[in-house]
């Protein structure tokens, strides 16, 4: 069914995709404050929105059927023809049999509420779980220069680190600095053989298993960690590493 939306929304057309809804629809468009409740308002709103050459793609949707109605809800990602953009959107259709054909008799249409909240803030949105991890290529490499000023730079202002082979916790740039003074003496590059990972809209944890291999020795160390980053100043630094 949302495919017949959507070629509806190919045509260009505002009347045809105005006629996919029922008689009695209410519409809660994504860029629209005000709720369209009949086939003038509806179609008043793709006047605008298929200026734009909206083409969308379910990534996820859940589906239940009842007797004359359906519904569809989850996350949908529209390519904009007139400028290449993409955006994705929460939706959900609720779908009646209305004169012998299925049509729109709900739709409410969303922005992203984690990217909103990022945009409002300041901060970046929940970035991708690849990414988290290659988060932790930056302290690996800053371990390779073997300078402690560059691995504890990697840490926010206010952290706390509680390392593998030290009793004490570091919860400053100083303190860090002087357990990686030592720590870097045993050459370590580490790799990280497990990860699990989550996001938030200035924040992200990777926990799992790492190993180090250290050059001076050729010794080869296992541990579990956990590394929280927060973005600071215009980065992502370490702000627990455990």
């Amino acid at each position: 069914l949302f495919s017949l939306w959507n070629s509806a929304l190919a045509t260009g057309d505002s009347r045809i995709v105005a006629k996919r809804y029922a008689d009695q629809a209410v519409l809660l468009p994504t860029v629209s404050d005000t709720p369209r409740t009949d086939f003038a308002s509806i179609k008043d709103y793709f006047d605008a929105f298929l200026l734009k050459e909206p083409q969308g793609t379910i990534l996820e949707g859940d589906i239940r059927i009842g007797d004359g109605w359906a519904q569809d809800a989850g996350i949908y990602e529209f390519t904009m023809g007139a400028t290449g953009d993409k955006v994705k959107a929460r939706y959900s259709f609720i779908y009646k049999f209305e004169d012998g054909e299925w049509k729109i008799a709900h739709h409410h249409s969303s922005m992203m509420p984690e990217a909103q909240l990022a945009a409002s803030s300041g901060a970046p949105a929940p970035i991708p779980d690849a990414e988290v991890r290659s988060l932790f290529s930056l302290w690996n490499n800053a371990l390779a220069t073997l300078d402690p000023d560059e691995v504890a730079k990697r840490y926010s202002k206010a952290p706390c680190l509680l390392p593998t082979v030290s009793d004490v916790p570091r919860t400053d740039y100083d303190s860090i600095k002087a357990y990686f003074v030592d720590f870097l003496k045993k050459k370590p590059q580490g790799v990280i053989l497990e990860s699990y990972v989550t996001s938030g809209p200035d924040w992200c944890m990777d926990d799992g298993i790492y190993e180090f291999t250290m050059g001076a020795t050729g010794d080869k160390v296992k541990a579990r960690y956990s590394f929280i980053y927060k973005f600071e100043d215009g980065q992502w630094k370490i702000a627990h590493h455990h």
